[in-house]
C-alpha cells in the first residue's frame, strides 16, 4: 500500500454533514403563512395562464396585459411553474408590455392572502 492512501471501499463509513429529517406536510394540508413575498420596485403579479417549455410562459399581468414570461438561468432549476400559480414578474426594458422575467413562485396559500388583501386582481 502506498504511503498516504486510506483504506477504503463499501464498508468504509461516510462522514459528513447530514440535514435532520424534516417531515413534509400532508398532502391537502397547507403551511401557515409567515411572510409573503410582495413585488418589488418594477415588478408586478400575475397568473400564468400557459406553459411553452423550455422556462416559458404566458402571464396575464394585473395591469391587464398578457406577457411571455421566462424563468432566467440561475432560478430555471428553483422553480418548478404550473398552469394557475401566481408569479411575480419583471418586465424587460425593451419589449417590456410583451415579455419578462419571472421572479417568484407564489404557493396556493400565498396567492390565496395576495387575492384577500387585493394585491392580486387577475385571476
Amino acid at each position: 500500500m502506498a504511503a498516504g492512501r486510506k483504506k477504503g471501499g463499501a464498508k468504509k463509513k461516510k462522514t459528513g454533514f447530514k440535514k435532520p429529517y424534516k417531515r413534509k406536510p400532508a398532502p391537502g394540508t397547507l403551511q401557515p403563512i409567515m411572510r409573503v413575498k410582495l413585488p418589488r420596485h418594477g415588478e408586478m403579479l400575475g397568473i400564468v395562464t400557459g406553459i411553452m417549455g423550455g422556462g416559458r410562459m404566458t402571464v396575464l399581468c394585473n395591469d391587464g396585459k398578457e406577457r411571455m414570461g421566462r424563468i432566467p438561468g440561475k432560478l430555471k432549476r428553483r422553480i418548478w411553474v404550473r398552469e394557475g400559480d401566481a408569479v411575480s414578474i419583471r418586465p424587460w426594458e425593451i419589449q417590456g408590455d410583451k415579455k419578462g422575467d419571472v421572479v417568484w413562485r407564489y404557493h396556493p396559500n400565498e396567492k390565496r392572502w395576495l387575492q384577500d388583501k387585493g394585491y392580486l386582481k387577475v385571476g
